[in-house]
Formats: structure tokens, C-alpha cells, sequence
């Protein structure tokens, strides 16, 4: 048994999860392990192909496909995105964070590219869940975070441009929502829909052949069931192989609505230590955009008002960003994200390593399981 699996095993073996899949890359060296089964007492063995919700490890992925329209020059970063989404064109802001969902004010400034891929729209989670805001978002969409749930895209962005912003254009930041209207942007702008514009641009050019929005029948065999711990501490099935995920979403949402595998993630990885370099030379996006993408866009005051998301990381865009070595697996540069569904991935320039880690139990809350921080020192030490 190597290092890695016996990692993931002491987790796996105590019941946390039925199995979880992981790699660690530096140059073409590559570390991987599977442990545990698909399902809890089933006979399926993780392998390293096996296909998991990824969640918000959508996001980079997402932000990725908005820098190519500023590559190739149909939209800036500093466009108004009424321009396209001309729901969003005269905002509202409520007169304070906790003020009613009517007492509003008109916002500073219109909202621009910038502040979608930043997340700082003024439209998101905070870290405050019994906000009017917070609470009304969930309403919105169907009372549900997961995609399966949300109205269809124009429907949702109506009822969202008549909701008020909790901030001020590039106030605050604030989590989530900010990627699915970036979704919604890139639809709008090539006039295709956002699956289709990520697999001709990114998936195909990267050869990510397993990720995608929904898992065929012929992949299904590969596909984990997910779960949610109980108050006892046992698992919950929340999603089957045949459920949430098996048929092509009516929201194809950019904030979370990917499955994928740690070798696809890798190689979106490695394009973006390439800096933005696909595995044959052709290029998928320039080298300033993959910069903007790895780089802190948050001030002081806007991390310290989200720690409990940001946990002492800055934010560039789809992804957080490690300014400083306050824990043993930080470094200053490191990118990436971890996805509500247990997942996590991250690339560090300073030492070109990947580090991707996928299970198929809903993490507890924002704050990082402890598999996750076990996993980033391994990865750091590797």
C-alpha cells in the first residue's frame, strides 16, 4: 500500500466514506490512488477513472471559458454585462446587509465582467445564512443548491434581476452566484449553450472526455452514489447513478453542476500551469489570462468579511488563491477550490504540483474536512 492510499484508507476504513479517489502530479510524475467502492456495501471498487459530482471544482472551469471571450475579443473585463444580460441592467442594493428584500437603494455602479468573475457582483452567499439575501437566493432556485432544482436559465436570471444585491458592485465579496451568471454570460455572448461552448473549447482541446454535465448510460457503471452524514454519524444517500445527474439539466449550472475525474481535472490543471498551454502546444487560453485567473482580486477588508469561505485565502477568479504559508500546505500562488460535494483540487506554479482529491460525501458546512487538509500536506510534502 503507498503513502496515498493509506491516507485515504484510514478514512475510508473508519466509514467516512465508501471510497474516495486521489492523485498528486509534479512534472510528469504522477501519484494516484483508489480506495473503498462506489457505494456503501457495494461490490463496485473505486477506480481511477470513476466519474464524481465535483461541485464547485466547476468553477474554475467556468471562469476559464469566460477569459476566452476576453482572448478572443468579444467581451473586456470592463463591460457592462447588461450588454448581455440586460436583466441585471439597473440593480438595487438593500440600504444594509440585514435590511428587508424592499428597502433598497440603487446601486453604485452597473456590474461588469470583472465583477462577475471576481465574485463581486453583489449577488452571493455570505457568511451570514439568516440574511433576507442569503435566504431569498435559496428561494429562487427552487429551493434547492443543486441543479436538478434550478428553473430554466432564463427564468432563473428574470427573477434574479428583480432580487436586490447585498453589496455595492466590487464592495464585497460574496460566494457562488457569481459563477452561474458567468455561465449565463458565456450562453448569452456565443449565442450556444454553455455545455456546448466548454466541450468544443476546453474539454475536447484538453481531451477531458469525462466531464460533462450529465453521465451517459454507457458511463453510468463508473458513476458514485453521494451522501450526507447523519446527526449519528452514518451516511445518508442523497444521489444514485441513475438520479440528479443521469439526464441533461435544464440549468447547466457553472457554480457546481460538473462531473468529472481526477485525470480530467488534472489536465485542466496542467493547462493552467502551462499557462494555458494545451499537451500538443495548441493554445486554450493566453498566458495573461490564466494569470488574472491565479491572481488575488480581494482587499483586505473583503477576506477578512469572508473568512469563513475564504478561511485566510484571497480569491482570483473560478478559485481561491494562497497569499501566505499560515498552514503547512499553503503557498503563496497556490489556486484552486474545494466542491461542497467532497471534492478538491489545486495547482501550485511555485512547484508545478497537481493535487486532486474526489469523494462522494457532502463536506458538513465551508470549512474544509479534515481529509481535505490531510490530503493538501501530503500533496505539499510530495
Amino acid at each position: 500500500m503507498t503513502a496515498l492510499e493509506d491516507l485515504l484508507s484510514g478514512y475510508i476504513g473508519k466509514g467516512w466514506a465508501p471510497g474516495a479517489v486521489a492523485l498528486v502530479a509534479r512534472g510528469e510524475e504522477v501519484e494516484a490512488a483508489a480506495v473503498g467502492t462506489r457505494a456503501a456495501g457495494g461490490s463496485g471498487p473505486m477506480t481511477r477513472d470513476t466519474l464524481f459530482r465535483i461541485a464547485s471544482l466547476t468553477k474554475p472551469i467556468t471562469a476559464a471559458a469566460v477569459m476566452l471571450l476576453v482572448d478572443d475579443g468579444r467581451i473586456s473585463l470592463d463591460d457592462p454585462v447588461a450588454t448581455w444580460l440586460p436583466e441585471l441592467a439597473e440593480p438595487r442594493v438593500v440600504r444594509t446587509p440585514r435590511s428587508e428584500l424592499d428597502d433598497t437603494v440603487p446601486a453604485a455602479r452597473p456590474i461588469t465582467v470583472f465583477h462577475l468573475l471576481s465574485s463581486q457582483a453583489g449577488y452571493g452567499l455570505a457568511p451570514d445564512f439568516s440574511l433576507p439575501h442569503v435566504r431569498g437566493l435559496f428561494g429562487l432556485q427552487g429551493g434547492s443548491w443543486e441543479p436538478a432544482g434550478f428553473p430554466s436559465p432564463d427564468t432563473w436570471l428574470a427573477r434574479l434581476g428583480e432580487y436586490p444585491l447585498l453589496h455595492h458592485p466590487g464592495d464585497a465579496w460574496l460566494y457562488n452566484t457569481c459563477s452561474d451568471l458567468q455561465g449565463m454570460l458565456v450562453a448569452r455572448v456565443t449565442g450556444r449553450s454553455l455545455p456546448e461552448f466548454l466541450a468544443e473549447r476546453i474539454l475536447a482541446p484538453l481531451g477531458m472526455s469525462d466531464t460533462g454535465f450529465f453521465v451517459p448510460p454507457s458511463r453510468r457503471d463508473r458513476f458514485t452514489t453521494c451522501y450526507r452524514s447523519d446527526p449519528d454519524g452514518g451516511l445518508v444517500e442523497t444521489d444514485a447513478p441513475d438520479g440528479m445527474w443521469s439526464t441533461e439539466p435544464g440549468f447547466a449550472s457553472g457554480a457546481g453542476g460538473l462531473v468529472s475525474t481526477v485525470d480530467d481535472w488534472l489536465a485542466f490543471a496542467r493547462m493552467l500551469l502551462a499557462d494555458g498551454a494545451a499537451p500538443d502546444g495548441r493554445r486554450v487560453l493566453s498566458a495573461s489570462s490564466v494569470r488574472l485567473m491565479r491572481t488575488d482580486h480581494t482587499s483586505a477588508r473583503q477576506r477578512a468579511a469572508s473568512e469563513l469561505f475564504l478561511q485566510g485565502q484571497g480569491w482570483g477568479f473560478g478559485g481561491s488563491v494562497d497569499l501566505d504559508t499560515r498552514d503547512p500546505w499553503t503557498s503563496p500562488g497556490r489556486y484552486g477550490w474545494v466542491g461542497g460535494t467532497g471534492t478538491t483540487a489545486h495547482v501550485d506554479p511555485a512547484t508545478g504540483t497537481v493535487a486532486v482529491l474526489m469523494t462522494q460525501r457532502f463536506m458538513n458546512g465551508p470549512v474544509p474536512e479534515d481529509v481535505m487538509r490531510d490530503f493538501w500536506q501530503y500533496a505539499a510534502r510530495a
